[in-house]
Order: C-alpha cells, then structure tokens, then sequence
C-alpha cells in the first residue's frame, strides 16, 4: 500500500523535533536540521521546485548562493532561482530569456502603435484646422497639409511616424 501513511512513512518525514523535513533535505534523504538554510524556500509540499532547482543548479551552490543574500532578500532569491530552473528545464538553451524577448517585442509593438496613433492623431487635428480655414475664410498663419498627402516612415528607432516633408506644404 504504498498510498497509505503508516509510521515508517511519518517517521521517515519527521525530523526528532516532531517538524516535516523540508523539500530539499527529504529528496537528497538527510535529516533537516533546525538552521537548514533551504528549509524556509522550499516547502515540504512542493518537492517538484526543489526536484527542478537541483538538476540545474545542485543543492548545494544553491544553499551556498542563499547564504551570501541578505536574510530579507533570500526568499525572493529562492523564487528567481526556482524560476530560472523551471524555465532551464522547460528550455535548456533560452531558459527565461525566452520571456524577456516575448515582452519586449510585445513593447516593441505597442510602442510603434502608439506613435501611429499619435500620428493619426495629428493628421486628423491638421485637418480639422484646414477645414476650419476653408469655412472661415481666412488664411491661417500655421502650415496645413492634406491628410491624403502624408507619407509614412520608420524613424532610427524603427518607429512608424509620419512623413511631414516640405514638398508637401
């Protein structure tokens, strides 16, 4: 029955002080000290974040690497570690990077919207303005152009923007 608990089973589990073994000391099957570095970060109940962080980076230059982050800080370390393993196995060669470059293209891509809508944004007030002129009669002292007359182009960042060239005024 190997789905039922019996003694063995909460003996083996159970340190002498009655607490479970953590993640890391039940896997490598060592018993779990009361200042075992590893035991805050990686719970009994989830052996699979400590299964992934071991095979990439190895138990001990883990616990090694948490001892040199300051206390406050170990437990956002431990979930960076336990996110760049989990990516590692899930992409031995990108790992998180794969993310990063998802984000950033989506930045990318919101980035170039918002500067073609800030550019459509100017074509349709410059028209508004023509209009205006052409109902009220009187010249206006800005420029105008055509809103059928812009010309569209990428500039150094590779952003699309509006072509105001001077031909067209």
């Amino acid at each position: 029955m190997s789905g039922s608990f019996s003694a063995s089973n909460i003996f083996l589990q159970s340190n002498s002080n009655g607490r479970r073994r953590c993640a890391a000391c039940k896997y490598l099957r060592r018993r779990c000290s009361q200042d075992c570095i590893l035991a805050p970060y990686f719970h009994h109940s989830q052996p699979e974040r400590f299964v992934c962080v071991h095979r990439i980076f190895g138990a001990s230059n883990v616990a090694r690497m948490l001892e040199h982050v300051p206390t406050h800080n170990r437990a956002q370390a431990a979930d960076t570690i336990a996110t760049e393993a989990y990516m590692r196995m899930e992409d031995p060669v990108y790992g998180c990077t794969t993310i990063i470059a998802r984000l950033q293209h989506e930045i990318h891509k919101a980035q170039n919207e918002l500067a073609m809508l800030k550019a459509h944004i100017t074509i349709h007030k410059a028209c508004q303005q023509q209009q205006l002129q052409n109902i009220s009669g009187q010249p206006s002292n800005q420029l105008m152009f055509p809103a059928e007359e812009a010309h569209w182009g990428m500039d150094d960042n590779g952003l699309l923007l509006p072509d105001f060239s001077p031909n067209l005024f």
